[in-house]
């Protein structure tokens, strides 16, 4: 039997500023929200629909979208996608779908949120180590241009 494997990406808007929080233990965690369009189902492809998942990111990734993202701009998550139980208020047993992100590009111009996508840059890469763990001691990738040899 084959491995496990658990692998998420996507590509979309974000619906608000992230919301960056400092947990007690020093790590910081920042949450936001990403609107993914895809086409509607029937005869009509024109159709389209609108799926938001929940992205949480850690410590040095955490700080990096919380400096850099906005509200409306285009990126690219990376990550893997957990299932966390909990009880509301009302004692009832809920699931959440959570995508706890490794890696962020941003596929739009600081500022430039909600523009039309021309105005993409470069490849703003944030990503985790890929060492595993728990979610921790996120680092930001380094250039690769000065390796290109043309």
């Amino acid at each position: 039997m084959a491995g496990s494997f658990n692998k998420f990406i996507c590509v979309g808007r974000l619906t608000r500023d992230p919301e960056m929080r400092a947990l007690s233990s020093g790590a910081n965690v920042v949450k936001f929200t990403v609107a993914v369009d895809r086409r509607g189902r029937g005869t009509n492809r024109e159709n389209r629909e609108t799926d938001f998942f929940d992205i949480t990111a850690w410590d040095r990734l955490a700080e990096t979208c919380n400096t850099y993202l906005k509200k409306g701009m285009l990126v690219l998550i990376d990550g893997r996608v957990q299932i966390r139980s909990y009880e509301d208020r009302d004692g009832v047993k809920r699931k959440a779908v959570d995508v706890i992100a490794n890696d962020m590009q941003m596929l739009d111009r600081p500022g430039a949120g909600g523009g039309s996508g021309e105005e993409r840059y470069g490849e703003e890469s944030y990503r985790a180590p890929s060492s595993g763990g728990s979610g921790s001691g996120f680092t930001a990738d380094e250039s690769m241009d000065d390796e290109i040899p043309f």
